[in-house]
């Protein structure tokens, strides 16, 4: 059964991947995006597709629109972006999360947040698990996002459990691949960039960390 999706954030990594896989299953895709670290050039090629729609607008100003799902993955994501605006970054993961979480109540339908590993802070448990709630630094650097995706996860919950939404909640790990951009400071981005310019490969801490790719 054809739906019309939205996908905030589509113009990111992630995000035009999954406006195309959409797409691809016979659906209706509008992406959502204020290209603070989405870019155009990702799902350009897309614009052609008469069942595409492109909306530049920022999720922390409330917005509507008719629609049978909603993937929200708004959040600039990379170290790069997230130490420009940290304030930004909180704004989005609790008030972009609220006002996707309101449309998808009013309208009564099923809304998957994406979260991260982040929001295990510095885990005592590798692998990490579940029940493992990890410790996040508050006034750290990070915490903006750290922060900001724990509390968009609990506001999904709360939101579930007050007024029964249909919710999907999913941690993404280190994910990396096509359209990534090449010096958004995170590991795998790093070692790629730095084999190509014949660098030496940088080790961060004493290199016995555990890491999850």
């Amino acid at each position: 059964m054809k739906k019309r999706i939205l996908v905030t954030r589509g113009a990111g990594f992630l995000g035009s991947h999954l406006c195309e896989a959409l797409l691809i299953l016979g659906n209706e895709v509008i992406c959502l995006d204020n290209f603070f670290s989405g870019k155009k050039q990702n799902i350009i090629h897309l614009l052609g597709n008469p069942s595409f729609g492109l909306i530049e607008h920022d999720v922390t100003s409330p917005w509507s629109i008719e629609v049978d799902e909603i993937y929200h993955l708004a959040c600039p994501g990379s170290p790069k972006y997230l130490s420009v605006d940290p304030v930004k970054t909180t704004k989005t993961c609790f008030i972009g999360t609220m006002n996707m979480l309101e449309l998808a109540k009013k309208l009564k339908i099923k809304i998957l947040q994406t979260s991260t590993s982040e929001i295990y802070g510095y885990s005592q448990v590798h692998p990490q698990i579940e029940d493992e709630y990890g410790k996040v630094n508050p006034l750290g650097t990070k915490a903006c996002y750290e922060e900001g995706k724990r509390c968009a996860e609990t506001l999904v919950m709360n939101y579930h459990s007050q007024y029964k939404l249909k919710i999907k909640l999913v941690r993404i790990f280190n994910t990396y691949g096509p359209r990534m951009l090449p010096e958004d400071g995170r590991s795998v981005s790093t070692f790629v960039i730095q084999a190509l310019k014949n660098e030496n490969i940088t080790i961060y801490g004493d290199g016995k960390q555990v890491r999850s790719f």
